[in-house]
């Protein structure tokens, strides 16, 4: 017999589904799991024992939570988005990236599962890296794999947080890194390295891309821009007095989610960000500092989906 979402039953098993997921994700003892929940040892012992009887626990929980899903909903009715999806969040650690990493992996996990042929974009960051390190290994042969920016800074060192060979290699599939810098020097070398054969046949791919999955950056002297060493500490208080408020693969954009005239977007070597409207464009974010750059790339329509921590959703639908 089914159970409504008010019901006890339904309640318990969402009890059981938080703490599972509170111990076979986010890694909490019994007894931090009893404190979190407000209640007894022996009933988190109880509730964890549950979510496997149950089968809720598979990698991943397996029961969808009603408060995240409504919480789900909401958002994709606020900010009409084609998919979102929030997961549990650990009150002592609301920026993991565990769960959303997870979800992420599902869901990129069921285009690679189609037979015909898939382009699959991806940008930068820790949390896609995450993403792809939660995804089983696959034969997908059949599909195509493409970065949205380059993986080098202007030295030609290597940045540590793009996932495009690591997702290839994962599932046996060709790809595409891009084949250019972060950044250029100025408009002028920009204009000269996007003439390459290999640059345009990589930004029409980006563009042919039927899902794309992408981080969001905040603007602060933490902002991965910074902290990957892509632009300084002065540079991004810059920034920020211009309207700045969040990133997606290098573009930055204010609170209405316009990609902002300046310097540094004149020398974004990147593929220009995907019209969210006609396809899966997905934003993999979590944590605090990141609200205001999550709420204005949902506002401006720069992605279509988005996957998320129950804390930062419950904060992007607070008035």
């Amino acid at each position: 017999m089914s159970t409504t979402r008010s019901s006890p039953e339904s309640v318990r098993l969402d009890d059981a589904a938080r703490a599972g997921w509170l111990y076979y994700v986010a890694g909490n003892t019994q007894d931090e799991i009893a404190r979190k929940l407000g209640v007894s040892r022996q009933s988190a012992q109880r509730l964890v024992a549950m979510a496997v009887s149950e089968r809720l626990i598979k990698v991943r929980v397996d029961h969808p939570i009603a408060r995240c899903m409504d919480l789900a909903q909401s958002l994709s009715d606020r900010f009409g988005l084609m998919s979102c999806e929030v997961v549990p969040s650990d009150p002592d650690a609301p920026g993991l990236l565990t769960g959303i990493a997870i979800a992420a992996a599902a869901e990129l996990e069921k285009t690679l599962k189609s037979p015909e042929r898939r382009i699959i974009s991806l940008g930068t960051g820790r949390a896609l890296k995450a993403t792809v390190e939660q995804l089983p290994r696959m034969a997908c042969p059949q599909h195509v794999v493409v970065s949205r920016l380059g993986n080098m800074m202007q030295d030609g060192s290597a940045t540590p947080y793009n996932a495009t060979i690591s997702l290839a290699e994962r599932i046996g599939s060709p790809h595409y890194p891009y084949p250019l810098p972060v950044l250029a020097r100025d408009p002028a070398e920009l204009a000269i390295m996007r003439q390459q054969e290999a640059v345009r046949n990589t930004i029409s791919l980006c563009e042919q891309a039927h899902m794309s999955l992408v981080g969001i950056g905040q603007m602060d002297r933490n902002a991965p821009l910074v902290v990957d060493g892509f632009v300084s500490g002065a540079e991004m208080e810059q920034l920020a007095a211009s309207g700045a408020v969040g990133e997606i693969t290098s573009w930055v954009y204010d609170q209405s989610g316009r990609v902002i005239d300046c310097d540094l977007t004149a020398r974004v070597a990147s593929a220009p960000l995907p019209h969210a409207a006609e396809r899966p464009v997905i934003a993999v974010a979590t944590g605090a500092a990141k609200l205001a750059a999550i709420r204005a790339a949902l506002i401006g329509r720069l992605v279509n989906g988005l996957i998320t921590s129950e804390a930062t959703a419950e904060r992007l639908l607070a008035p």
